[in-house]
């Protein structure tokens, strides 16, 4: 399956060029994670609504949760239908979740449609990132763990059962992919798995001199 496009559209762009915003973003997923500028967007549309001075521009995680929780009852009072899923992504900067999020409020506040098409399957870990890798260089069930759950994850829901099925859950999929990945293509693993072998047999300044000149 191809990987998803999550990159800005030139038209979303240059929709947020032109609302005169206080600062426009350039990387989305930090500078969209704290809900200011969300706020401010929301501002130019629902001004009656948004009362710009009680959100800050801040990075701690308890200024990302007061802003959005400020934005979800605003979401929630106007009947705008904004996957809970994608708030969640785009305050943890998962991969993937403030750009769709700036596409989905684009058509919404627009009235408009973005020429490129997006997959409707919402998946913010780093699997699309992992399957351009050789087999070999891709992440283990653990490390593919610590890429995917962040620390503002933990520390907005310290519930342990939710942690544990995230977890969970991670692993599966991690494991799915990979018995995919070898059933596809067995004879690809097998080599680069001798590959690997042949090269950790090399005395340790000869694998250098390898390393060196690979690249």
């Amino acid at each position: 399956m191809a990987p998803r496009r999550t990159g800005v559209p030139r038209e979303v762009i240059r929709w947020l060029q032109s609302l005169d915003l206080s600062f426009c973003p350039k990387n989305f997923r930090r500078d969209v994670s704290n809900g200011f500028i969300t706020a401010e967007i929301f501002s130019w549309y629902f001004p009656e609504d948004i009362s710009f001075h009680s959100y800050e521009n801040g990075t701690s995680l308890s200024t990302k949760l007061g802003n959005w929780s400020q934005l979800e009852k605003f979401f929630l009072k106007r009947n705008l239908n904004i996957s809970k899923e994608l708030i969640d992504g785009t305050i943890h900067c998962k991969p993937g979740a403030a750009e769709l999020f700036l596409q989905d409020i684009y058509v919404m506040l627009t009235n408009k449609r973005i020429k490129c098409v997006q997959d409707n399957e919402v998946d913010f870990t780093d699997s699309c990132y992992q399957e351009g890798l050789p087999m070999v260089a891709r992440s283990t069930a653990s490390k593919a763990v610590k890429s995917n759950i962040t620390l503002s994850e933990i520390l907005s829901e310290p519930d342990l059962i939710v942690n544990k099925q995230k977890v969970q859950a991670l692993m599966e999929l991690h494991v799915q992919h990979r018995q995919q990945e070898r059933s596809v293509n067995p004879a690809i693993l097998q080599t680069a798995l001798h590959s690997v072998n042949a090269h950790n047999s090399l005395p340790i300044g000869m694998r250098q001199y390898e390393y060196r000149n690979r690249w």
